[in-house]
């Protein structure tokens, strides 16, 4: 059996010229990045504002598990479906973060036959998104220092400074550093933190930004510090917005490339879901509803995390309206969910499943909360039984929703099909109502405590003594309108990792709030989650090589 980097090797592409050209965008509309990658310029931006939208379709999942969901190689699958059955369709991802890549769960290409290329350059540095969303942090990081050396005319408390500076890599030893030692040249000495790229404020702000002037705005309003009398200090204070924006403005185009067999996908930005909002820009989104009939889009992790965050964020701050969802299992995941190890997953197990399926079940409910029509799809396993594959549809259609077989993974398009079929169906015959969960004038804490409530079962939600104080600064600021992203580990709708299943009425715990001003959301961390993640045992980073010949090998 061939490998993910071996299919995508093996693709033989088109010139992305001629992929554009297939969704009515000019060559003179490309920025070229070699023969098969390309930005849309502004001016072409601008031009397809007005067109009529397509439909918007979210593909989400369950809690994700070591035996693997598949979401992007579904949205993949899907796009290639649609345009066998003669849709046109174009497909909006994220980019894939390093730390990942060189970690524990890999790109973000999709995998087998529903792969997004060139698929090494996209794991990689691709266009240089990520590497100017972290220059444009840690520039700001350097002038705050820098305004502090200068004499402090703004009184920043080097206390309450709380921009941190960012990496696009796993390093757990940059999590709480000391900066400034050495002499009195060399800057005040404080106790600094590094978050990782994709949880940064910035690439929270690319993401969600309209326009250039937006973007300003936006990153005008980032909150770096707290004066002496506790007043917020912010990047418009420290005159940095001009030359961010300078380093963001390529970073602000989206980039179109193509799935195997040619669709075209607009792939840009990268927020986590765990510790940030977990959905690609809103400019590219909004592309590609303009440019194809059907816009197929994904959200980071589970349903609890990334569904929710583009419900609650995205959606409410650009005007967007899903018209349908797609939520991603599969029978070896709800089986893991049901107690079964990993390693004897690959049995049938009725018992398990249906113990397990209780996962699924709670992320139906909680997408059908929002008034959107959802089509429950199982990726397929050569391990599956005909009684696994009927036990779920069966539940699925109890709950309300439809069901359909996944085979994209080794079939690509034509494995998908099946699926299209189901979720055009869906959209012709249910209309989609959608609704925000809560409302922007409930207090930050009703926020948080809705959410948890209401998507991940809680019971109750316990706040840290630093955290009752930060929400009621906070809401004294002005702040108290804003939604609310939800920091939690991705494994469990709970804020323990080892909860599986449907835990229901648990207590979670919020350490700590901040709020990210320019992005336009207040942040709440739970549980032990943390910014920065770390490595592995044995990272990724181990097995990937380059031969002789330039071929990289590892990726996957």
């Amino acid at each position: 059996m061939k490998t993910d980097i071996q299919i995508a090797q093996e693709a033989v592409m088109e010139p992305i010229v001629k992929v554009a050209e297939g969704i009515g965008v000019p060559e003179d509309a490309l920025e070229l990045y070699g023969k098969y990658k390309a930005k849309l310029s502004e001016e072409f931006l601008d031009s397809v504002r007005d067109k009529p939208d397509g439909k918007l379709i979210l593909v989400t999942a369950i809690n994700p598990t070591p035996a693997g969901e598949g979401k992007t190689t579904t949205s993949v699958g899907l796009g290639q479906a649609f345009g066998i059955l003669g849709k046109k369709a174009v497909i909006a991802l994220r980019e894939p973060s390093l730390g990942p890549c060189f970690g524990i769960k890999g790109g973000a290409a999709g995998g087998g036959y529903s792969q997004v290329v060139p698929m090494e350059e996209l794991n990689l540095h691709f266009t240089g998104d990520f590497h100017a969303v972290t220059s444009a942090n840690n520039l700001l990081a350097a002038l705050v220092d820098n305004h502090i050396q200068q004499g402090n005319e703004l009184q920043i408390d080097s206390r309450q400074i709380i921009w941190k500076r960012c990496m696009d890599m796993n390093d757990r030893a940059l999590r709480n550093i000391v900066v400034g030692l050495g002499s009195k040249a060399d800057g005040f000495v404080r106790e600094d933190h590094f978050t990782i790229t994709v949880a940064s404020e910035i690439m929270a702000i690319l993401c969600l930004a309209e326009d250039m002037t937006d973007l300003k705005e936006r990153l005008g309003r980032i909150i770096v510090a707290y004066n002496y009398e506790g007043a917020p200090v912010t990047a418009a204070d420290l005159q940095a917005v001009g030359a961010m924006a300078a380093l963001l403005r390529d970073a602000m185009k989206p980039n179109l490339i193509q799935t195997l067999d040619h669709t075209p996908v607009l792939v840009h930005g990268g927020p986590f879901a765990n510790i940030a909002h977990g959905c690609n820009s809103v400019r590219a989104t909004r592309a590609a509803l303009k440019l194809g009939d059907y816009c197929i889009t994904e959200a980071g992790f589970g349903a609890d995390l990334g569904a929710e965050k583009f419900f609650d964020i995205k959606c409410r701050m650009a005007g967007l309206v899903p018209d349908a969802v797609v939520l991603v299992a599969t029978v070896r995941a709800l089986k893991y969910n049901g107690g079964v190890a990993k390693a004897d997953l690959g049995s049938e197990n009725l018992a398990a499943l249906e113990k397990g399926i209780a996962n699924l079940e709670k992320h139906i409910e909680n997408i059908q909360k929002y008034g959107v029509p959802v089509v429950v799809t199982l990726n397929s396993f050569v391990t599956d039984t005909e009684a696994e594959i009927r036990f779920v549809e069966e539940f699925c259609e109890k709950q309300g929703c439809r069901f359909a077989l996944s085979q994209v993974w080794a079939e690509g398009g034509r494995g998908g099909v099946a699926l299209a079929e189901t979720v055009l169906e869906v959209l012709e015959t249910k209309k989609s109502s959608f609704h925000v969960l809560y409302e922007d004038s409930l207090s930050l804490e009703d926020k948080i405590g809705t959410v948890a409530r209401e998507i991940y079962g809680a019971g109750s939600v316990s706040f840290s003594a630093g955290a009752k104080k930060q929400l009621q600064k906070l809401q004294e600021l002005g702040f108290g309108h804003m939604p609310v992203c939800m920091a939690k580990n991705q494994y469990s709708l709970s804020d323990d990792p080892k909860r599986l299943g449907r835990p229901e009425g648990f207590e979670l715990t919020v350490r700590e709030v901040y709020v990210s001003a320019g992005a336009g959301f207040v942040v709440a961390l739970t549980g032990e989650v943390v910014t920065m993640p770390g490595l592995s045992k044995s990272p990724a980073a181990h097995r990937i090589d380059v031969d002789e010949n330039g071929t990289i090998m590892g990726l996957f």
